[in-house]
């Protein structure tokens, strides 16, 4: 099953979250090393930030890496008179850790990220203010602390273009010019890095036109080029081209808005109502592909569209516009781009990467269009078409049960809400559907469509219901509180985050142990969700005094914490027995 979407963008996009660093100092402070006591105008100069990270945490590297894994950020505003840019971090270490299956590229100590301050000429004199962030993650082997978020003020004094200003921390920028040296004979291997990932991604892009809801964009492109078959060849590629690029952009354009948005998109997906509302369109999208409505472009637009304008200008605008219909049919793999895109918040590449993965996507449909005239006598619409677009819907609608997914309590139940969509489609597109009835070749598709969806959604139907059930963790309310407290059950309370990779282990490795699910029984078990920021949240972590995630506290019957049974990292299960059973008493 395809990695949930979601959990990533939440872990990658999650630097606008709840400040949980309410009741202590930053895990990370900075200090700023300047290379002159003031900068001359018109010139560029070296700068130095030294990291300094609190014992025993580290943070993660600043390239991201594993999914899940939130990389460590330096970001600066831009300003007219100076600009602070080219940062570098040093070489991470590389540590392995039970919560992620390969190394991580980490920080820890203290360190040096080097930069350039330049200067514009015309900058006036006297003092300025950049401001600048450093976002990162702090954990150790067994526990993360939320995402955080230190300000940085850079204060530059700036002098005329004519004045020669005396050089300090002369130490510290010997060592890193020295330390650039050695890092330079391996920049020829990111370069090669660099283009393998592009080498990738055009492959990524043609392996999407795989996926089902692409075949109606084959007649659409055929239908449209035929016109311009009888013209000359060279004619015939320049629009195929256009067309290609036209779908190019339209995809690019996402990734610049990904990287120039930085963490908006992330924060956006993290709320249950945008996922609701994201779902709903879904939804109408899929009935007008089932046929009870059309959807129709405005006559304008569509006036527009048709129109040749010298023909080039309609290849662009048809490119564009098929850009924009694709778009559902590859969400899943835009949303994990968009990730990393994010996370980077780099326009550059946000622009490139997804431009060049949809010269991937859109290189097949180019040579559909150079070649159209040689396929004027292919079947462009029908009984297949309308299975295809039916069959589009579907899609639609199991991309709206993903992505709801994350708002139903259990992980069964998420696995039965994918089942029975695909076995609704089943059955519908195999058998009540009643296109092509009469084509012999197109029915026995449909079946054979039919009978594999339908095995598919058992099998997830069987693996849900003979899955372990973990223990049953009802949202968090003082209300609940107060009435355990009164009827004396003791209370077992998570504190449980999506961007926690040790809180993931124990949910998953612990929490669905037969005999830990059996003891969880006496409790009333309860979870405070830190993933996306809800209101009072603050208040609750500040009572329990919180420092990070995960956190397991047990309350005995008269609603008081036992300190001594309190969780604070991984564990493993017979640690947890141990504590639960002291929780309940000596009867267990």
């Amino acid at each position: 099953m395809i990695n949930r979407i979601h959990l990533g963008l939440a872990l990658a996009l999650v630097s606008i979250l709840f400040p949980l660093a309410h009741s202590h100092a930053a895990t990370v402070q900075v200090e700023v090393v300047h290379s002159q006591e003031r900068y001359a105008a018109g010139k560029e100069y070296p700068l130095a930030f030294r990291l300094s990270i609190q014992k025993p945490w580290f943070i993660h590297g600043n390239e991201a890496g594993e999914e899940e894994i939130i990389p460590t950020a330096l970001r600066f505003e831009r300003s007219s008179g100076v600009v602070i840019e080219n940062i570098h971090f040093p070489r991470p270490e590389k540590m392995k850790f039970d919560y992620a299956p390969g190394s991580v590229d980490v920080f820890s100590g203290q360190l040096l990220a080097s930069a350039s301050l330049k200067v514009a000429e015309g900058a006036g004199a006297g003092e300025q203010i950049i401001q600048g962030r450093l976002s990162y993650q702090a954990c150790s082997p067994t526990a993360c602390l939320p995402p955080e978020e230190v300000s940085i003020p850079v204060r530059v004094t700036v002098a005329s273009s004519t004045a020669n200003p005396e050089r300090i921390n002369n130490e510290v920028f010997d060592a890193l010019s020295l330390e650039d040296i050695r890092e330079r004979s391996s920049q020829q291997g990111q370069e090669t890095a660099f283009w393998i990932t592009l080498l990738g991604l055009f492959i990524g892009g043609l392996a999407l036109n795989l996926t089902p809801c692409i075949y109606p964009l084959i007649p659409i492109t055929v239908s449209f080029f035929t016109g311009r078959a009888q013209r000359s060849t060279l004619t015939v590629i320049l629009h195929a081209s256009l067309y290609m690029l036209g779908l190019a952009m339209t995809n690019a354009a996402l990734g610049l808005f990904a990287a120039l948005s930085g963490s908006m998109i992330g924060s956006a997906l993290q709320n249950s109502w945008v996922l609701l509302f994201i779902a709903l369109i879904l939804i109408v999208l899929a009935t007008s592909f089932f046929g009870f409505w059309d959807f129709r472009l405005p006559p304008a637009l569509t006036r527009f569209a048709a129109k040749d304008y010298g023909g080039s200008l309609g290849s662009l605008f048809m490119g564009l516009t098929l850009g924009i219909v694709a778009a559902p049919c590859i969400g899943p793999f835009i949303l994990g781009l968009l990730t990393y895109v994010g996370q980077k918040g780099d326009p550059f590449l946000g622009f490139l990467y997804f431009f060049v993965l949809s010269l991937g996507l859109g290189l097949p449909l180019a040579v559909l269009a150079l070649f159209s005239g040689a396929l004027r006598k292919l079947p462009l619409s029908g009984d297949w078409m309308i299975w295809v677009r039916k069959l589009m819907g579907w899609v639609l609608v199991g991309m709206a049960a993903y992505i709801i997914g994350p708002l139903i309590p259990s992980s069964t139940g998420e696995l039965i809400l994918i089942s029975a969509v695909a076995l609704a489609a089943a059955v519908h597109l195999g058998w009540v559907d009643r296109s092509g009835m009469r084509q012999k070749r197109f029915l026995l598709i449909k079946r054979i469509a039919g009978i594999a969806a339908a095995i598919a959604a058992i099998a997830m139907f069987v693996f849900s219901m003979y899955g372990k059930e973990g223990i049953r963790w009802a949202p968090y309310d003082p209300d609940l509180l107060s009435r355990a407290s009164a009827d004396g059950k003791p209370v077992m309370l998570d504190f449980y985050a999506d961007w926690c990779s040790p809180c993931k282990i124990l949910e998953k490795s612990v929490f669905r142990e037969p005999e830990v699910v059996e003891l969880s029984r006496g409790f009333l078990t309860m979870r405070v969700d830190l993933t996306t920021r809800d209101e009072g949240e603050d208040e609750v972590l500040s009572r329990y005094k919180i420092r990070g995630v995960p956190t397991v506290l047990f309350l005995d019957k008269a609603g008081k914490e036992q300190r001594d049974l309190r969780i604070e990292s991984l564990v493993d299960r017979s640690e947890v027995l141990e504590r639960m059973k002291k929780a309940l008493g000596p009867e267990k």
